[in-house]
């Protein structure tokens, strides 16, 4: 029989990529590492997982600890297991992908370790991130692309009301293209209703506010 003794200890790590846009961006919340390896690199915020957790309440702790966000979107995206991605032992990822509007994340208290980064710059090779980070931010970018045609998350980034032309403005940073208007409002219309408040202050005059509509 063979000694379990001899097994070799793995690792689990639980990785967030927590996404939101600001200034017509998909930007993703980066921590700058303080210890070897990669120190001084940028990197997804992360935690060893405990044996009194699930990986969900790992990946909560996570984000609550660099940003103070509680019960955001929160859904697993992927594990990742190449054999030498942590050149400091066997370290399996499981990776969650988060999604906020800017208000909460500006009002959450983040810490100052935290920065928000363009994905569109990070995927160009910009900043140097650590372990395999890039490849799993492209990952999971590619996997917003592609959910938003079948699901409401677009609606994750937005108040709880918003105008049309920012829920708009959302699909298209996601799918990466233009959308028009007209085609819009009616892929959208059995998804929202009218507030009945309206958007003010603006150099434009006044926009009618909306909500998601309940299921």
């Amino acid at each position: 029989m063979k000694n379990n003794s001899s097994h070799q200890k793995i690792s689990v790590a639980v990785d967030v990529l927590l996404f939101t846009i600001e200034d017509d961006k998909l930007k993703i919340v980066l921590v700058k590492r303080k210890e070897k390896p990669f120190k001084g690199s940028f990197a997804l915020p992360g935690v060893a997982l405990r044996e009194s957790e699930t990986l969900k309440e790992a990946a909560e702790r996570s984000v609550r600890e660099r940003t103070g966000l509680k019960n955001i979107f929160l859904e697993q995206l992927y594990t990742f297991g190449e054999l030498e991605r942590d050149p400091r032992s066997r370290t399996v990822s499981v990776t969650y992908y988060a999604l906020t509007d800017p208000g909460k994340l500006d009002a959450s208290g983040a810490d100052d370790g935290v920065s928000l980064i363009s994905v569109d710059e990070i995927l160009k090779g910009d900043p140097e991130l650590a372990f395999d980070h890039r490849g799993i931010i492209e990952y999971g970018r590619n996997r917003l692309g592609g959910k938003v045609n079948y699901s409401d998350i677009a609606f994750e980034f937005v108040p709880e009301e918003f105008t049309l032309p920012q829920l708009q403005r959302v699909y298209e940073i996601l799918l990466g293209e233009n959308l028009y208007k007209a085609n819009f409002r009616k892929m959208i219309s059995p998804l929202v209703e009218e507030t009945g408040n309206m958007l003010t202050g603006m150099a434009h005059r006044p926009s009618k506010l909306y909500r998601r509509k309940e299921v």
